[in-house]
């Protein structure tokens, strides 16, 4: 295979798992974020403590991550299908990919949550803020490092999830690496896709990693 033959098909690959991996970013952390919050709110001391509520969350949470993911990608066929009316293509993955992550970024934003001092909380408290207003000027600001490391980890997850959903109709370059790469023995293409995931897992670290260094220097400054 060619060089102009595999562009096409590595270009387009990689436009599929952006998307992919973009937009289950963003069900991911709309979903994940709350959850995690909840986490820490109706534990054992929690300013809105249940620990039904909390065991039962817990559960659920330790059960999504406890599942791999080419399991439960499959098992999600049905519900795939009832939301976006099919489960082949990049659109169909956003729906097993979020459901994956967010269970593994819910408990990312819980430890981040729980690192924040609880000095601050105590002090708005006795202001009479309320559990909304904590959440949100004290808890989310102050987590706010942690939780960009969280969304880095879990985007870098996103990414190898993307590539296994290729090899079953999700496209993207995991798709190409299995019909091109493996199925018609080009090992080239194979090595160029694995490049190319490296990459752009390098970059999300990177990115991810300027964002929390800069956070952190304007957390110090304003300290």
């Amino acid at each position: 295979m060619t060089w102009s033959q595999m562009q096409p098909l590595l270009t387009q690959g990689t436009l599929d798992t952006l998307y992919m991996v973009l937009w289950s970013t963003v069900v991911t952390v709309a979903g994940g974020l709350p959850l995690g919050v909840l986490l820490v709110l109706t534990d054992k001391g929690g300013l809105l403590q249940n620990t039904p509520v909390n065991k039962v969350v817990g559960v659920i949470v330790n059960i999504g991550r406890s599942l791999p993911f080419i399991i439960l990608l499959i098992a999600l066929i049905p519900f795939t299908t009832l939301v976006v009316g099919t489960f082949i293509g990049p659109t169909a993955m956003i729906v097993p990919l979020a459901v994956g992550a967010i269970p593994f970024f819910a408990r990312l934003v819980e430890t981040a949550i729980r690192e924040v001092d609880h000095g601050l909380v105590e002090a708005v408290q006795s202001m009479g803020g309320s559990v909304a207003t904590i959440v949100r000027k004290v808890l989310l600001p102050q987590a706010l490092p942690s939780l960009v490391a969280a969304v880095t980890t879990t985007v870098i997850v996103l990414v190898g999830y993307s590539a296994m959903a290729g090899a079953v109709g999700g496209e993207g370059l995991g798709s190409k690496a299995v019909t091109y790469g493996f199925q018609r023995f080009e090992t080239q293409f194979m090595l160029i896709t694995v490049v190319i995931l490296i990459a752009l897992v390098t970059i999300v670290q990177l990115l991810g990693d300027g964002v929390v260094r800069l956070l952190a220097r304007r957390g110090r400054a304003a300290g």
